[in-house]
């Protein structure tokens, strides 16, 4: 997309259906996703990150509170954040690498039936990442990160037009380059250790010199595997896993990918390890239980894949034995804005983070359903091929009659919201008891977005229309700025 171009969009005029019209609708129409587990409504909260768990990843209070707010609008799907697989630091991110996160998961399980009186199905995402770190301070970077070697020994003493460099003290080396100007670090420093320094270092699945990068094939079938189970043990009642945007699975799929191990280079290769991932956790757990996958319909980056790959991915996936199909955009590492010093880059800030999350700063298409014809591109290749297992879509969902018509027209079967969900929890039970007019809606700012983006408890700006900071009843966030948790229903029919 054009950034020069975009121009900001009004909300779109809306009508809300009557009880009787919602009743009728699709969207509200019970699904199968798999063997076992049936949704009772259409209606989808995808995974996203609150950042409310505590700095060794277990479940807190306010986990608690974030997804039993959600079961109270009773829809018919939550999926709980992207949840680490690995039993390593991760700052306050989920975490189901280890048995004793499970009492903590379990609660969660607990609290959303609670809430939801039983109507809302609970799906643990499941994802794995690669080492990541923060834009250096320069100093830092050439007098401790940076690797003087005999090839970057070569480049100085050929920009300095000076011998010695070859064998001088790396004490020396290191200070030459902290001192000389921009022209010369550029060309000393090999592309990677200049993207490491403008960027911060950040691990690839092509790293392939790394021990821990080279194994990935033969480690994260079981991490998957294992954390699948420990997700069903807790309670869940599906799995899904993870393979879209800036991770590790989603690294793997990308033709980006040049590994030479049979895992990288043809598209075949590519989806190696992604299917072997879902044997790996379909032979733990079995063939009942649902598994779905989360990936991308278009990378949306140079060299990226586009939809027709997508396509064939599907397919491939659904050989493999995946319940349902979860479709994103975008999102990536590549494309990403250059941080500050001292934060790390990130995956949301670019063209392909735009198109995972539009705004309404967009171009003239607008960001309302903007991602619709890549879920049903995904769904064409899926029927054409004899597979019948649900596709959900998602991005820029934002009223009734859109995700209707999306499920009439058979370009999704599951029609699914993040920020509309965030600003109004309950808008899937308004709009079910014709009682729309009453929804916050979503105004598509991203303010959420910005807050994820600094690593804050994410909220929505809408909440703090209702925040009496002098009411000890209600939770704040950790500046003690904002409302924790969305205002509840005032009108709220008994059950």
């Amino acid at each position: 997309m054009d950034s020069h171009r975009r121009v900001r969009h009004a909300l779109p005029e809306v009508r809300w259906p009557t009880e009787e019209e919602a009743a009728a609708s699709p969207w509200f129409s019970p699904v199968s996703l798999g063997r076992t587990v049936t949704a009772e409504q259409r209606t989808w909260v995808p995974a996203m990150v609150p950042w409310r768990a505590t700095e060794e990843g277990f479940v807190t209070r306010a986990v608690l509170d974030w997804y039993g707010r959600f079961a109270r609008g009773r829809p018919g799907v939550i999926v709980v954040e992207a949840t680490g697989i690995r039993d390593v630091p991760s700052g306050p991110l989920l975490r189901v690498g280890h048995d004793r996160f499970l009492p903590g998961l379990g609660e969660l399980v607990e609290t959303v039936r609670r809430e939801s009186g039983g109507r809302t199905r609970l799906l643990l995402q499941v994802l794995d990442f690669l080492a990541i770190r923060r834009r250096p301070e320069p100093a830092k970077f050439f007098g401790r990160f940076l690797a003087v070697d005999a090839a970057l020994r070569e480049r100085m003493a050929e920009a300095d037009g000076n011998d010695s460099w070859r064998s001088a003290p790396e004490t020396a080396v290191r200070e030459r380059l902290a001192a000389a100007d921009r022209a010369t670090v550029e060309r000393v420093l090999s592309p990677r250790d200049l993207e490491s320094l403008d960027r911060g270092y950040r691990e690839r699945v092509t790293d392939t010199h790394l021990a821990h990068v080279r194994e990935l094939p033969r480690t994260l079938p079981g991490l998957f595997a294992g954390a699948a189970r420990r997700g069903l043990a807790a309670g869940f009642d599906g799995i899904e896993l993870h393979f879209a945007h800036a991770y590790t699975m989603a690294s793997f799929l990308s033709p980006l990918n040049t590994r030479t191990d049979g895992y990288g280079g043809s598209r075949e290769n590519r989806v190696r390890l992604p299917v072997e991932v879902l044997a790996a956790v379909r032979e733990r757990v079995g063939r009942e239980p649902c598994v779905g996958i989360r990936y991308l319909g278009d990378e949306v980056i140079e060299g990226g894949f586009r939809g027709e790959e997508a396509a064939w991915f599907s397919v491939r996936f659904a050989e493999a034995g995946a319940d349902y199909l979860s479709l994103s955009k975008g999102g990536k590492f590549e494309d990403a804005k250059t941080p500050r010093v001292g934060e790390a880059v990130y995956p949301y800030t670019g063209e392909s983070g735009h198109e995972c999350m539009p705004t309404v700063h967009s171009d003239e298409r607008g960001p309302f359903g903007r991602n619709v014809p890549l879920a049903a591109a995904v769904r064409r290749a899926l029927r054409a091929a004899g597979h019948g297992i649900p596709v959900v879509t998602s991005g820029g969902i934002h009223s009734f009659e859109q995700a209707d018509a999306i499920l009439r027209r058979g370009e999704a079967d599951i029609v699914a919201a993040a920020r509309q969900s965030l600003a109004d929890p309950d808008w899937f039970r308004k709009i079910r008891l014709g009682r729309g007019k009453e929804v916050r809606r979503c105004e598509f700012t991203n303010y959420c977005e910005g807050l994820d983006q600094r690593h804050k408890q994410v909220t929505c700006k809408l909440w703090d229309r209702k925040f009496d900071r002098d009411d000890p009843a209600i939770a704040r966030s950790s500046d003690g700025k904002r409302r924790l948790v969305a205002p509840e229903w005032d009108g709220l029919p008994p059950d």
